[in-house]
């Protein structure tokens, strides 16, 4: 939950959010829905607990977000970021496993529970095949796959999805749907940052429409992906129309 959150950053005076609040709903697939500069991966953040606000407050299961742990925090909330700087050579196995880290002491190996967790990730997220590879040597629709693996070992019961299918080609987009209805199916509260409406159609229950840093509508996916809503959004012509009895948006 979201009470009334303001941000900007610092040396910046210029709100990047403004008067923000918003409840998203345990269970639920949610996609924050708008144009480049809108405020999605920043207010991602803020929910992740990375930014703090400047005003307003943020609650995680009934508790402020800032009282948890980064322990307790990463046992329940796990990222999967748009990229991710791996500088060293480690295999798809021993990265995925990083996920592991809320729930091990300093310095303490993964036991061969964790290994189970790992080796499960992989399997649902199709990289089983190359577990013993090097992450630097995987491409980049492969690399945000591992991401996704390792958010998932950390067994959250939230995950957050930073515009997840900006570097997937067309399979690699479909199955990234499939595994996010998946875990949603399984109880997983999923929410995802994404500038392309068909992502939102796809698999989102909730739409949170953001313009200029402010919420414009959110609803259903029904009421808000509209033509009137998503013309006003990117500021630039958007048709939503039916084909073969699914939505689909046209850029005119």
């Amino acid at each position: 939950t979201l009470n009334d959150v303001t941000f900007h950053y610092n040396g910046n005076h210029q709100e990047v959010l403004t008067d923000l609040s918003l409840q998203i709903n345990q269970g639920s697939v949610t996609a924050i829905l708008g144009a480049n500069g809108a405020g999605k991966s920043t207010l991602l953040h803020l929910i992740l607990g990375w930014l703090r606000p400047g005003e307003g407050q943020i609650e995680l299961q009934g508790r402020p977000l800032q009282s948890y742990s980064r322990r307790e925090a990463g046992q329940i909330v796990a990222l999967v970021p748009q990229t991710e700087h791996m500088p060293f050579d480690y295999t798809v196995l021993e990265y995925v496993l990083l996920g592991r880290t809320p729930y091990l002491n300093p310095l303490e190996m993964p036991r061969q529970s964790d290994m189970d967790v790992a080796f499960s990730a992989l399997e649902t997220a199709g990289l089983h095949e190359l577990t013993y590879r090097n992450v630097t040597s995987l491409s980049g629709g492969e690399r945000q796959l591992v991401l996704l693996a390792r958010a998932l070992t950390q067994q959250p019961k939230m995950i957050l999805l930073d515009e997840p299918t900006a570097h997937l080609d067309l399979a690699n987009k479909a199955r990234l749907m499939q595994i996010i209805r998946r875990l949603n199916s399984s109880g997983s509260t999923i929410i995802f940052t994404t500038h392309e409406p068909e992502a939102a159609i796809a698999v989102a229950s909730h739409i949170i429409l953001i313009r200029d840093g402010a919420i414009l509508k959110s609803g259903s996916s029904d009421d808000v992906l509209t033509t009137e809503y998503l013309t006003a959004a990117y500021g630039s012509p958007v048709r939503v129309v039916r084909v073969d009895g699914h939505r689909v948006a046209l850029w005119s």
